[in-house]
């Protein structure tokens, strides 16, 4: 894929270096001429010094044949604003925003972008879900907030241990994606059993998640 990331902190840095070694082509925009040069310098990637806001710098990073634009800049405004361009202007498939303060979280699923990243909302859910819950874990929202990715280590006394996935009844529109049993990833079909410790990956509407919960754990 060929990828835009605009904003080069730590994030975009981070971002820019794993998709690098995953083959994909990068190209990286950033404000900062100081981070341009060493991220040029350390990454094989095309890096355009300046305001992502400006569609002409967004041209520069050929976004005309990107296939995904994440704007990961330190401001919520213009990661909107870059996000924005990059779906109306240049039409591009999938966008991801940063979402650095939480508030912002809805404004950004309301302007149409596709994933927004609210990495303050993903940490609570992951103490307070390990506090209250055990190892449930909501990943990621997207599909403008109407889907959730979430992910489960079944509990020893869980109601679905033992039992075939075509023997449960999931809540609305939600479907067992895959299963992880040590080292094996089970791609489940319906005579699949669930074992003790299996971590068990599944998508639902956002909503259905307590429901989903209490399935598999036997516990709210």
């Amino acid at each position: 894929m060929y990828i835009i990331i605009v904003g080069a902190g730590k994030i975009g840095y981070y971002l820019a270096k794993r998709l690098c070694v995953s083959k994909h082509t990068v190209s990286v925009v950033e404000k900062d001429k100081a981070l341009c040069e060493e991220i040029a310098r350390e990454l094989e990637a095309l890096v355009i010094n300046g305001d992502g806001c400006e569609p002409a710098v967004l041209e520069e990073a050929g976004i005309e044949r990107a296939d995904v634009l994440a704007a990961v800049t330190g401001d919520d405004e213009d990661n909107l604003i870059i996000c924005q361009l990059a779906k109306e202007r240049f039409n591009v498939n999938r966008t991801v925003g940063r979402v650095n303060n939480p508030g912002d979280e809805h404004t950004f699923t309301q302007l149409g972008i596709d994933v927004p990243v609210d990495s303050t909302k993903i940490i609570a859910k992951i103490i307070e879900e390990e506090v209250s819950f055990s190892d449930f874990v909501n990943l990621m929202s997207f599909k403008r907030g109407k889907l959730a990715i979430v992910r489960l280590d079944l509990p020893e006394d869980s109601p679905v241990v033992g039992k075939e996935l075509k023997s449960i009844q999931l809540p609305p529109d939600s479907v067992i994606v895959s299963v992880l049993r040590g080292e094996e990833v089970i791609v489940p079909k319906g005579d699949t059993v669930f074992k003790n410790g299996d971590d068990v990956i599944a998508i639902t509407l956002i909503g259905n998640e307590p429901q989903l919960l209490n399935l598999l754990a036997g516990k709210f």
